[in-house]
């Protein structure tokens, strides 16, 4: 079983099913860019209905953003150094453009030596020298959003403090008292001392765990497989689901 979560997009969704290999399930979804009060946060939607319209028009705002962001960060960047344009950054990204692209666009320039470099406050960080700030939604509204469309909402990277700030447990119980199905506990960003607080909470609050390589090509140095949903929990996902089913290869 692989899961295929883009930011903000089911745009792959199509090319991922054409593609798929015998044997192998896909499950389809989205990584939906969210925020509490400043902090920034991505919500997991497994297996919901891409036309729903409450959440298709909310997730067509939030791509119509990063690009405007992407560009702004680009125009940015080339005041200083004049290498990186924002039609080249539209090239690498051959879609949907976002801030990764930005950051291909300063490794291909020489400007930084990683993808990983450029997302520090030198450069395209948080709060850093090129930074653009972009639409999030309201998480615990977002929660109510994947529900609404039949989907399964999952926290992504909770625990995540060395991306930034992270919130607490209160607001995990919002989310929960929203419809919150689970919290993604193995994940790269995590110690074990934060996996083993969110498997706790997440028993407190009657939620599922998940794992996830949070796989982005040649962006990140993880790989995809490096962490894995058990199949107990997988199970759980796909029976709550009532937005679109399974696909097996």
């Amino acid at each position: 079983m692989v899961a295929l979560t883009d930011h903000d997009t089911t745009g792959g969704w199509d090319d991922a099913a054409s593609a798929l290999p015998t044997g192998l399930s896909l499950v389809r979804g989205a990584e939906i860019s969210c925020s509490h009060d400043g902090t920034s946060l991505h919500l997991l939607a497994y297996l919901f209905d891409p036309v729903d319209d409450r959440l298709s028009t909310r997730l067509a705002e939030l791509r119509e953003s990063r690009v405007t962001r992407a560009e702004r960060m680009s125009r940015l960047v080339a005041a200083d150094h004049p290498g990186v344009t924002w039609e080249r950054v539209q090239e690498l990204a051959g879609g949907v453009v976002g801030r990764p692209h930005v950051a291909q666009a300063l490794v291909e320039q020489g400007l930084v030596e990683t993808v990983s470099h450029a997302f520090s406050p030198e450069w395209i960080g948080t709060g850093g020298r090129y930074w653009v700030d972009k639409l999030e939604l309201d998480v615990v509204d977002a929660v109510g959003l994947v529900v609404g469309a039949g989907g399964v909402a999952v926290f992504a990277h909770p625990a995540a403090a060395a991306r930034g700030r992270t919130v607490g447990d209160d607001v995990i119980a919002d989310m929960a008292a929203a419809g919150l199905h689970g919290l993604e506990v193995d994940h790269v960003d995590h110690d074990e001392q934060g996996r083993a607080h969110l498997r706790s909470l997440a028993s407190e609050l009657g939620l599922l765990t998940t794992g996830s390589s949070d796989y982005h090509g040649r962006n990140k140095t993880v790989r995809l497989g490096a962490h894995l949903t058990s199949e107990a929990s997988y199970a759980e996902i796909v029976e709550r689901a009532s937005g679109v089913e399974v696909l097996a290869g």
